[in-house]
């Protein structure tokens, strides 16, 4: 079943990363920053979907989490952050640079500042992920209970599954966010129908 899965999984990839190349409507560095993120989310993802594929579960596990806060970083680059905070990703990279960029906002607090000006429904999906998953992930990243125990011990097929469809619920709204900064209203019916194209492969939402 999980090479099924593995197999849809790329399917719906191969569909997602097509909004890449859509320009956006105004080229900023807002833009320009958010979807530079987007595209790393995309490359996570990929990268889950390799791990798994190898066996090397505790690490997929790990990388998911980047997927996410890759996603969230784009959407605070685009909807929350300064032209001063964007800036401070945006120049060239040096030790001083690299220093002021550390100062940026760590997850909470750019979810905090996403409230009220991100769409609501993107909003809703993006708490639920860190209400529900956000632990457990990051017990994988820092070496903890979760990490422990299940790389000794093995990893259920259904954790496995549960994780592949986390990864993809996140591509699809990063697909959702690129149409957004794209402002093309010809690419929004274009979501929904994926969607429901790949809803076995898709995590289903708490209402």
């Amino acid at each position: 079943m999980i090479n099924e899965l593995l197999t849809r999984s790329v399917e719906l990839e191969n569909k997602l990363l097509k909004f890449l190349a859509l320009k956006p409507h105004i080229d900023t560095e807002k833009t320009s920053s958010s979807r530079i993120m987007c595209s790393i989310a995309f490359e996570h993802a990929e990268s889950a979907k390799i791990l798994i594929t190898n066996g090397n579960f505790t690490s997929a596990i790990a990388i998911v989490r980047l997927q996410y806060e890759a996603l969230v970083r784009a959407m605070w680059l685009f909807y929350a952050a300064s032209e001063q905070d964007v800036s401070k990703l945006m120049c060239e990279l040096t030790s001083k640079s690299a220093n002021k960029a550390n100062t940026l906002p760590m997850l909470s607090g750019m979810l905090a500042n996403l409230e009220g000006k991100a769409p609501k429904e993107a909003m809703d999906m993006l708490l639920e992920f860190k209400k529900y998953s956000w632990r457990p992930l990051s017990s994988f990243i820092h070496g903890g209970i979760h990490a422990i125990n299940r790389h000794s011990k093995g990893y259920p097929l259904s954790l496995l599954i549960q994780l592949l469809k986390i990864s993809n619920g996140v591509s699809t709204m990063v697909g959702m966010f690129l149409v957004i900064l794209a402002g093309d209203f010809k690419q929004q019916g274009k979501i929904p129908a994926i969607q429901s194209e790949f809803s076995d492969c898709l995590p289903e939402y708490k209402k």
